[in-house]
């Protein structure tokens, strides 16, 4: 099917474009997830929810369905299902503190989107969001509820991270893009051909921009890492996976794909010194004030200064964090449409904390930053219950090291493809395994307790402004 020429608000697209065969294998998916066991229904979510591009999109109404909503609509259905069914609490644990965060930014970044624009298409698109936020973030809650839901979850990552490292390899290589090339798609005509810096390629995968591919292999690798070294009998999967997400960052030639891979990778050395990271916190907090109160420019301009691949826009990301901090009144309240007068490009976001401070206010961007401490208190807590077993405790390390990639890679990039899978589940297992720990521990306190400051990086981190990198594509979906 072919798009209409002419698009709706924002330039959302007009007519339904989508590869007849991903619609059959979306909504083969979309029935399994009804009907199978959670450990089995969480495979089809992650495997088709990543691999489909979001640019195959069914349009109903003026409605924008990508095949991620599609699938978040079968969940829609098996959770309301599950609650008139008889679950008194369909997501375990009931709601915490990032549950409550998520929803505090998502909400909020829709009604003052809305507020900023006054326009019925925009509440249309705000609406979208959120309806993806939602359905998305809680289906994996509700899929992954407990330390064992997680090992089906890694394996389908893991077998996804190796698909997707050998077509960006091939893309690389070639530069040509076979999910673009072959699938079509709203924007197969730019991305079928990899864009290039320098000599070389830049991979897209089936991802919508190689940065967000590239950041996805940089947080998946400590995950696996940790999983190698916890669960022996799946190292046929974290053992590829981990090398398949090395690689990924690489075929992308972008410098916060690789620092995601450093800081992820960095966060695991420091795994002997995990008793310790309240001094190292502290320490990081005193120096970068010293060199704030030492150095001529900002402490923040120190971003301009760290490159990692040949054309990288490092001093791009040092204006839009200084721009928004000059604007803080502009944008404190509810956003601000102006942050593109600030400078030069600075319509391109490229920033998760800018991008939502910029385009939704301040309490967003508290909610925001408040996920990612909420995530790193429970990585925390599961780390110090599992303090006798050893294996486990480090898994937990390796979630947290994850997180604090996604910490990272937010100063280069903001999330606003189906990047969001693996982003919120991860969250996802942040809460299952928090959840699992204080069950055990509240059915047998003697097993572990709380003998050490534990891994809590003060650090925060935020889901995504669907705004955050529009002006990369033209095209507003709502």
């Amino acid at each position: 099917m072919g798009p209409n020429s002419t698009t709706n608000f924002g330039g959302g697209l007009a007519e339904t474009v989508v590869n007849p065969m991903v619609l059959a294998v979306v909504l083969i998916a979309g029935v399994l997830i009804c009907v199978l066991p959670k450990s089995k229904a969480i495979i089809p979510l992650i495997a088709v929810g990543i691999l489909i591009p979001t640019d195959q999109i069914v349009v109903v109404a003026g409605l924008h369905f990508p095949m991620l909503r599609v699938l978040a609509l079968f969940g829609l259905v098996r959770m309301v299902w599950a609650k008139l069914s008889g679950g008194s609490d369909i997501f375990s644990g009931g709601i915490n503190g990032i549950d409550k965060a998520l929803i505090i930014l998502t909400v909020f970044t829709a009604v003052n989107g809305i507020l900023l624009y006054r326009e019925w298409g925009e509440v249309v698109f705000q609406l979208g969001n959120v309806y993806t936020a939602f359905g998305v973030y809680f289906l994996l809650r509700y899929l992954i509820e407990d330390d064992e839901g997680i090992k089906p979850a890694l394996r389908t990552l893991a077998c996804v991270t190796i698909v997707v490292a050998g077509t960006m390899i091939y893309e690389y290589i070639t530069g040509w893009n076979p999910y673009y090339g072959l699938l079509g798609g709203s924007r197969a005509a730019v991305l079928a051909s990899a864009a290039e810096r320098g000599e070389s390629f830049r991979a897209t995968g089936c991802f919508a921009h190689p940065i967000i591919a590239g950041t996805f292999g940089g947080f998946m690798m400590p995950l696996f890492v940790g999983w190698w070294q916890s669960e022996r009998r799946d190292r046929r999967f974290s053992g590829p996976g981990a090398v398949a997400a090395t690689v990924i960052p690489f075929a992308v030639g972008s410098s916060t794909a690789q620092f995601a891979l450093i800081a992820g990778l960095g966060a695991l050395c420091l795994w002997s010194l995990r008793r310790q990271m309240r001094l190292i916190r502290w320490t990081i907090a005193l120096v970068l004030i010293a060199l704030h109160i030492v150095m001529k420019a900002p402490v923040w301009q120190l971003i301009a200064r760290v490159h990692l691949s040949d054309g990288s826009s490092s001093y791009h990301r040092y204006e839009l964090v200084n721009q928004c901090i000059l604007h803080f009144w502009d944008w404190a309240l509810i956003g601000t449409k102006n942050f593109v007068s600030w400078g030069w490009e600075m319509w391109d976001l490229a920033n998760q904390y800018v991008a939502t401070a910029d385009t939704a206010g301040l309490i967003p961007l508290i909610a925001l930053i408040a996920i990612l401490v909420y995530g790193f208190k429970y990585v925390g807590r599961a780390r110090q219950h599992y303090e006798r077993d050893r294996t486990q405790e480090f898994f937990v390390w390796a979630i947290g090291a994850s997180l604090f990639a996604n910490v990272i890679a937010f100063f280069g990039i903001g999330y606003w493809d189906q990047i969001i899978v693996p982003w919120y589940g991860l969250l996802a297992m942040i809460s299952a395994m928090s959840i699992a720990a204080r069950t055990q521990q509240a059915a047998d306190p003697g097993v572990a307790g709380d003998t050490g400051p534990g891994f809590h990086f003060s650090s925060a981190s935020v889901p995504l402004s669907g705004r955050s990198l529009a002006p990369l594509s033209s095209k507003k979906q709502v």
